[in-house]
């Protein structure tokens, strides 16, 4: 399972998510950082940085 957790992206939020691969993880991200953040434009740069904090849920401690 692939794991994202938001407050590594936006301090102090507890959001987080787990799916299969990291597409799904990366929609999921999205749409919560639409709901929760009120962002109304994701830009590329904001994609790569959710890619970026994605990891494997075994590794994640």
């Amino acid at each position: 399972m692939r794991l994202f957790e938001c407050g590594t992206l936006v301090p102090g939020c507890a959001w987080h998510t787990r799916a299969d691969n990291d597409a799904e993880v990366v929609r999921r991200a999205v749409e919560h950082l639409k709901s929760a953040h009120g962002e109304t434009t994701i830009r590329e740069n904001m994609v790569d940085n959710i890619k970026a904090r994605i990891r494997d849920e075994a590794n994640a401690a």
